[in-house]
């Protein structure tokens, strides 16, 4: 029987036990590929729904401990487990996708794998203080398995990712995308790393490249900040208006906004002294005639109570007093200055030289040695440059406009058409629901299917872009061009043009059904009024999640590209992202104020002299830029004709180096062409691996079922 093993005492298992559970797991993998409920078993197995206890904890440990076990059983196996359920996977794929009829064996058998593969990589992917040696080199050899190619030469990832592009062309429509995306997210995140493996990468790479080191570390900068309280909207400026008419208006003392004061914290960036100077100065200034803003009394969102820590607690940054951020320059921001300085002072340019300063007054030297003082060269101009000199991964683009279709797809906003995707599959039962109570439950499932959907696509994006960027520019580059060309833009906007409060606030959950509630207590009967109730949770942190990484995918395909910032201004992005800024989270304010930034001067004086709130939070919250104008609107290179000149030369430089890089034929324009038919058709030809599984099914559907005119083709040859 596949799940009796006895519980012990968590970490005092002895050897006979070990070696029990291990032999478990073999039979279990032998049978894998023959039988499906061997495969729910194995999903018992990894979710620890074999012991019987009502400890939320000792589960946990029994789970990590069956998945560890049968990772660590495959080390020194011939096959791999992943490599086994890859190649059932690959199986499944193809027999999904050539079959008319599918039975419900076999989309069972892909739900199940697809569920213990993302057991197995989400509880290894986290590391605890208590793991075994054992399963720490597990853990290295399944990461390592994961990214390198399996039986069929690629990796795991990639074919995860051709199941999302039959998924969207329609060959497949029942695979369960939900578990697809993410699964694929996941594998994508544990083999390639997250946020802090990142920075450390980026540091790493500036190192190799003799690059002075970063002046801050943005992760821990960005979890000190603390959220600003939003912008008044044009009703409640309006109430507070008629108020002041009616002399209704309150008459207590001007209070300096802080956000922080709701909740009694302290600022980090203010000293007791200075605490006690403000609110000194603010009981002399009681005579002042000042307003509260109504959208004080608003709710921060706060963490979430922290869970048990599965990795040591980061610490949090000692942040100076004054701005978070270290302002930056760029080599082009001194070019530009001196350019127009030589012009002003001299009469003629030296073009980029950026060291001679003959001839300039005594304040020009200094503002140059400033600019020089706070200059910052990234890596991505480095590799820019380095492609200058040379003058000369090719990525899957299909898999990109794919994922934006499920975005689309599960977009709150989006209307259902009869031609788009059904990602809802794998949720709808076959009858549909006749009580309230099942329409209530039902419509509860399809909204957190499409919000976990969401939550798997933008993660993904962002760390696929974050790992291109710094693997190399242009590989970025090509990528994020490509999803600007689908429409990326206005669909993101398009996301975030709704009631962003009520989609954060949402809760579409039922608590006595999440894992492992469901495992360790008995199931209460279902009401009307308990699902109505929902969680406890103030927030859903799922949606806001997916609301940050959004942000955080327009933030990079708009950064320093003057074309795609004039297509925030002309989709009218402003008050859409005004709206969001009510959301009192820092991490989500602060992309917002980004966007805001980089086309505050594009919207005119009137825009700015009505959002002077917003204006004073950009500048408090956002990086500055010595000699950049966002304020203002005489930007010289701000041209609209050099837009669409701006995204050609940038093609051009992509097909360079992907013509360097990749092209197997550097002087192909001059290859002798074979114009002999029999050559041409004599020349053997690569075959893809997958063709042979599915022959047979092409010839019988193909050639066989289909009736030959013979008689046709025998008077046409005549």
């Amino acid at each position: 029987q596949p799940g009796v093993i006895r519980p012990g005492p968590p970490g005092g298992e002895g050897e006979r036990e070990r070696e029990r559970i291990r032999g478990s797991i073999l039979k279990f993998a032998d049978a894998l590929a023959r039988q499906v409920h061997v495969g729910t078993c194995t999903r018992a197995l990894s979710m620890h729904t074999h012991t019987f206890t009502d400890s939320h904890i000792y589960k946990l440990h029994i789970g990590r401990h069956n998945v560890c076990t049968s990772t660590d059983s495959y080390v020194f196996g011939v096959e791999s487990f992943s490599t086994s359920v890859a190649y059932r996977l690959f199986v499944l794929m193809h027999a999904c996708t050539h079959l008319f009829i599918l039975t419900s064996d076999l989309l069972c058998s892909t739900r199940v794998l697809l569920s213990i593969m993302y057991l197995m990589v989400e509880t290894i992917r986290l590391q605890t203080e208590d793991d075994r040696p054992e399963w720490r080199a597990a853990r290295e050899a399944f990461k390592t398995e994961l990214g390198s190619p399996l039986y069929n030469g690629e990796p795991f990832a990639l074919l995860l990712f051709t199941m999302v592009t039959k998924f969207c062309s329609m060959n497949a429509p029942h695979f369960p995308m939900k578990k697809v995306l993410l699964l694929l997210w996941k594998t994508i995140l544990f083999t390639m790393g997250g946020f802090e493996e990142l920075q450390e990468m980026k540091v790493r790479g500036r190192e190799r490249l003799s690059l002075p080191p970063l002046p801050e570390d943005s992760i821990k900068v960005v979890r000190s900040m603390r959220a600003a309280s939003p912008p008044a909207s044009a009703m409640e400026l309006i109430e507070q208006q008629q108020q002041a008419k009616r002399g209704r208006r309150s008459r207590r003392p001007l209070v300096k906004q802080d956000s922080l004061d709701t909740y009694n914290e302290r600022d980090p960036f203010k000293n007791d002294d200075a605490r006690d100077e403000e609110e000194d100065g603010e009981e002399a200034d009681s005579g002042i005639e000042g307003e509260v803003d109504p959208l004080d009394r608003d709710v921060i969102i706060q963490p979430p109570p922290p869970p048990p820590p599965l990795r040591p607690p980061t610490e949090r940054a000692s942040l100076p007093k004054g701005l978070p951020w270290a302002p930056k320059v760029r080599e082009k921001d001194i070019e530009h200055f001196l350019e127009t300085s030589r012009n002003k002072f001299i009469g003629f340019t030296l073009g980029n030289d950026t060291e001679t300063l003959v001839g300039l007054p005594r304040p020009i030297h200094e503002s140059v040695k400033t600019l020089k003082q706070h200059k910052y060269v990234s890596i991505a101009e480095m590799q820019i440059k380095r492609e200058g000199e040379l003058q000369q991964c090719p990525m899957t683009l299909v898999s990109d406009i794919a994922l934006l279709k499920l975005l689309l797809a599960a977009a709150p906003t989006s209307k259902a058409k009869t031609d788009s995707i059904n990602i809802l599959a794998d949720v709808l039962p076959e009858e549909m629901p006749i009580t309230v109570l099942q329409s209530m439950k039902l419509g509860i499932d399809v909204n957190r299917h499409k919000e976990i959907i969401v939550k798997a696509i933008s993660a993904l994006l962002l760390l696929l872009l974050k790992h291109l960027k710094l693997n190399h520019i242009y590989q970025f580059e090509i990528v994020s061009q490509h999803l600007v060309f689908a429409n990326c833009i206005p669909l993101i906007l398009k996301f975030f043009n709704q009631n962003i409060m009520s989609y954060i606030s949402a809760k579409n959950s039922i608590c006595v059904l999440d894992f492992p509630h469901c495992v360790v207590h008995e199931m209460p009967e279902l009401t009307a009024e308990s699902l109505e109730a929902g969680d406890s949770n103030q927030f859903c942190w799922r949606n806001l999640f997916s609301c940050i990484n959004l942000l955080r995918i327009l933030n990079k395909l708009t950064k320093w590209k003057h074309s795609r910032t004039m297509m925030l201004v002309v989709f009218k992005s402003a008050p859409i992202l005004k709206r969001a800024l009510k959301v009192k989270q820092a991490m989500m304010q602060l992309y917002v104020l980004k966007l805001l930034k980089i086309q505050t001067k594009y919207l005119g004086r009137q825009w700015r002299k009505s959002n002077m709130k917003t204006m004073s939070a950009i500048y408090q919250k956002v990086r500055h830029r010595l000699n950049d104008d966002w304020a203002y609107g005489n930007d010289i290179d701000a041209r609209p004709w050099d837009f669409q000149a701006e995204e050609c030369a940038l093609r051009e430089s992509i097909e360079k180096f992907n013509s360097r890089r990749y092209d197997k034929n550097q002087n192909g324009e001059f290859a002798p062409v074979d114009n002999c038919l029999q050559s041409v058709l004599g020349q053997r030809v690569e075959l893809p691996e997958d063709f042979h599984y599915s022959y047979e099914m092409w010839l019988e559907r193909e050639v066989f079922s289909q009736p030959i005119q013979w008689e046709g083709l025998l008077q046409q040859a005549q």
